[in-house]
This record gives C-alpha cells, structure tokens and sequence, in this order.
C-alpha cells in the first residue's frame, strides 16, 4: 500500500473507532495505534469486520462476555483484550 493511500485508511479506520462510548474508543482507539501495524492482511480484514459490529455486541466481545462466531475476528478480539491498559 502506498503511503498516502495508508495514511488515508489509518484515518478511515480512526473515525470507525471513535465508538462514542468511552471503554470502547480507549480500547479500540489503543490497538489501532499499537498493534493494527502487527496485523497481517487477514488479520486486518477482521478487524474491518469486528468494527462492522454493532457496539452493544463489540462492548460484550471485548469485555470478555461473549466471543464472536467468526473465528478471526475472535482471534483480534483477543488481541485488543490482551493489551495493556494505557
């Protein structure tokens, strides 16, 4: 991906991550900033997906409630919930 046409989806992916809800923008709004960049494209694409979710559901996966049928995006959900708390 060239640099701008990168820089042009880190923001993309910023925007989608301000939640509006406070626990969900510091969680998804830290992983975006320290561990998107460890991703691989497949990885990445869960991502995209995990941020499709509505937030009542995103709160309940990354709280540890519940765990989502999609086995990569399961995988990222763990990702974000084993980072440390900044």
């Amino acid at each position: 991906m060239q640099p701008q046409a990168a820089t042009i989806e880190l923001n993309r992916l910023r925007w989608q991550c301000r939640r509006g809800m406070r626990e969900l923008d510091i969680l998804l709004l830290q992983f975006l900033d320290d561990g998107y960049a460890d991703l691989d494209v497949s990885a990445a694409q869960a991502f995209n997906r995990l941020l499709d979710s509505p937030d009542a559901l995103l709160l309940e996966w990354l709280l540890g409630r519940q765990l989502p049928s999609d086995k990569e995006v399961a995988d990222v959900v763990q990702r974000i919930r084993r980072r440390p708390a900044a």
